[in-house]
């Protein structure tokens, strides 16, 4: 059974920043990209950024130049560092990882696991 848990995320003023973190646990034999999704309420879930195995990175033009991803491969763990957050950047954060794991009884993947997610919140 593999798990990713969130972290990071609460309540900060516009203009501040946050560092979301996500881990993967599990019997996991390899992971290639990992990013996050974001949904706001009553909105479709959304792209943010991805991140392969080898460290190229993509981000969603609404955050470019305020959001960076970033991972370790050793930790399973995959970073969104997010700066100059905005109202519009609230909601709730999910992460994911294409993954490639081992149960009891057979090899399974890689397919994308997703975390519970984390809620962000921007005030004013």
């Amino acid at each position: 059974q593999v798990q990713l848990v969130e972290s990071g995320g609460g309540l900060v003023q516009a203009g501040g920043s946050l560092r979301l973190s996500c881990a993967a646990s599990g019997t996991i034999l390899f992971i290639n990209d990992m990013g996050w999704y974001r949904q706001a309420p009553g909105k479709q879930r959304e792209l943010v950024a991805t991140i392969t195995q080898n460290g190229l990175a993509h981000v969603a033009e609404s955050v470019k130049g305020r959001f960076t991803i970033f991972r370790d491969n050793a930790k399973k763990s995959v970073y969104l560092q997010m700066n100059s957050l905005k109202h519009a950047d609230a909601g709730v954060y999910y992460c994911f990882g294409n993954i490639r794991y081992e149960t009891r009884t057979s090899i399974r993947g890689p397919e994308d696991l997703w975390g519970q997610g984390t809620q962000v919140t921007v005030s004013s």
